[in-house]
């Protein structure tokens, strides 16, 4: 996965697997002198993806030139093609996708109508019609995009996407799986929620899983996706207690609203650009950054801070009493 890089161009190209396409990409940039300062590229599933973080502030071309060099390079390659500028993310937007639970649907839209978002909330995307009467209420687009059985149309999500032009695509609960070409165009800006300490109890019915494996503590996890099933890079998570005889609906009323807040504090870090990906973890940006990741902070002042490891020793060096030698 690419790190979120600041300030640089980004380009991704999404397309069948061929031989060839990095090069013509990359010697389109260089006759144009424009830098590349980080290249990341992987297939799945027959489908190519290459991600770029350019440096343009020196090429030798317009903005709306290299647009078009770019875009009929992917026609004549075949793939999708896409260029992002700076300036074009100077004004967030946010797609979010649903199926039938509404709790942090409804935490976003509050966040948003209070002005505490940071983005604006331009369309709901589902695969089934629940949760229409929400988005109407707040004035925003609902397209139910699932037949009879809630199987989505990808190509019809690819097409929404992309006339709204979204900057960040949020997973509120939506209880399908991405497939490599959605994700692969939207690298990095896909966030989701998931009910779980991930990377415990991934996939479905999490809650129940805790319950069935008797965890004592359970919770959830915001992270960004990728093609790998909730595994991607982990941003925020909450915990809570599992009490004895829990149910899984038990379980579902203690973590919905947990939920709701670990996908807020995500995006926000995301769309305020305060977090990094590198290696597969996250990091903050900036260690003055006031955020919650995990557990409250003052867990750490419940929890003991000793016997460690060499303490022990220190310790009772300390406390021996000193002896006289004998005469």
């Amino acid at each position: 996965m690419v790190a979120v890089t600041r300030g640089f161009t980004e380009i991704t190209v999404v397309g069948d697997d061929d031989t060839g396409l990095i090069a013509e990409v990359t010697s389109l940039l260089f006759e144009r002198s424009i830098n590349i300062e980080d290249l990341d590229q992987a297939v799945r599933d027959g489908v190519f993806r290459m991600t770029m973080h350019v440096d343009t502030s020196g090429m030798v071309t317009t903005e709306e030139t290299l647009r078009e060099d770019l875009t009929e390079l992917g026609e004549k390659l075949g793939v999708d093609l896409q260029v992002r500028f700076p300036a074009d993310r100077e004004t967030q937007s946010i797609a979010v996708l649903v199926t039938k639970e509404s709790h942090c649907l409804e935490a976003l839209f509050e966040a948003w109508a209070n002005g505490d978002l940071g983005a604006d909330i331009e369309v709901v995307i589902g695969n089934h019609s629940d949760l229409q009467p929400l988005a109407e209420k707040y004035d925003v687009p609902f397209h139910d995009i699932g037949d009879e059985k809630g199987t989505p149309d990808e190509d019809q999500l690819l097409d929404l996407l992309a006339s709204y032009d979204a900057d960040l695509i949020v997973l509120a609960r939506y209880m399908r799986i991405l497939s490599p070409d959605v994700v692969f165009r939207y690298e990095s800006r896909i966030i989701n929620v998931h009910p779980s300490l991930l990377p415990a109890f991934p996939g479905g019915s999490a809650y129940m899983q805790a319950i069935e494996e008797g965890v004592r503590i359970a919770g959830v996890t915001a992270h960004y996706v990728t093609t790998d099933l909730d595994q991607g890079p982990i941003i925020t998570q909450r915990a809570f207690n599992v009490p004895d005889e829990a149910t899984e609906e038990d379980l579902q009323q203690m973590g919905q609203p947990l939920e709701a807040d670990a996908l807020l504090e995500a995006i926000r870090l995301h769309l305020n650009d305060e977090v990094t990906v590198h290696r597969g973890r996250t990091k903050l940006r900036d260690d003055e950054v006031d955020a919650q990741l995990g557990a409250p902070a003052d867990l750490n002042e419940l929890n003991p801070d000793r016997p460690i490891d060499g303490l022990g020793e220190f310790v009772a060096g300390e406390d021996e009493p000193e002896t006289e030698a004998d005469d």
